[in-house]
């Protein structure tokens, strides 16, 4: 007999600091009107794929973006500080301008994709570790949504992957997407976790925030 689990790694409706291009990390800014909408349009999505388990982010834009899913699925929302986004030190609450202005070699190793260690914070790697061991501890069931963000949804994903950290070739999350996996299983043996699909989400153009610019890396904070 086979059986297969999916997950389902969806970032957090938009808050004013995206709109802003700031970088939040662990700063707690809630969702603004464009995001409440934004949840109320994922959650019928979300709702129609009949998950069994919703889990969230304990950060304020997260919980908020949670409450909405669970009041479609029934289900309740367990909080889970491990699935917080990356700490970016000294850069949070910063917009990219100001970052640029005040850390430029910072921003530089940011913007070529390199894990940026100076500004403190988190590595990614550290990231994936705790979000990683949240993971692991889940109820086995057939289907669970995450809500999260997208450096920590990244580096998650890469994790379950097989992906080393220092590259991200999905690229981040847009507002209230996800990204889904599924792994099958036969007579105990699992086939490892593999990708159904990235930046899934209500139909229209994605926009993930931070942009990729021409000729560069995806850039891996949430921004």
């Amino acid at each position: 007999m086979t059986t297969t689990r999916r997950v389902l790694l969806l970032r957090h409706a938009r808050t004013s600091w995206n709109a802003e291009r700031r970088f939040q990390g662990q700063a707690n800014p809630p969702l603004d009107d464009v995001g409440r909408s934004q949840a109320y349009e994922v959650a019928p999505l979300i709702a129609a794929v009949r998950p069994n388990l919703l889990v969230s982010s304990d950060s304020a834009r997260a919980i908020q973006t949670a409450a909405v899913v669970g009041e479609l699925t029934g289900l309740p929302v367990h909080a889970e500080p491990r699935l917080r986004e990356r700490g970016l030190g000294h850069w949070e609450g910063l917009t990219r301008e100001e970052v640029a202005d005040k850390y430029p070699d910072e921003y530089a190793d940011w913007m070529a994709g390199r894990d940026v260690s100076r500004r403190g914070g988190e590595t990614r790697d550290a990231v994936a570790h705790r979000a990683l061991a949240a993971f692991e501890q889940l109820s086995d069931v057939p289907i669970a949504v995450l809500v999260t963000h997208s450096a920590t949804a990244m580096a998650l994903t890469n994790a379950l992957l097989g992906i080393p950290q220092e590259v991200h070739p999905l690229g981040p999350l847009a507002n209230c997407h996800w990204t889904e996996l599924y792994t099958e299983a036969a007579d105990g043996h699992s086939s490892g976790w593999r990708l159904r699909g990235h930046n899934l989400g209500p139909p229209g153009t994605v926009v993930p925030l931070p942009e990729r610019l021409a000729g560069e890396d995806a850039a891996d904070a949430d921004a």
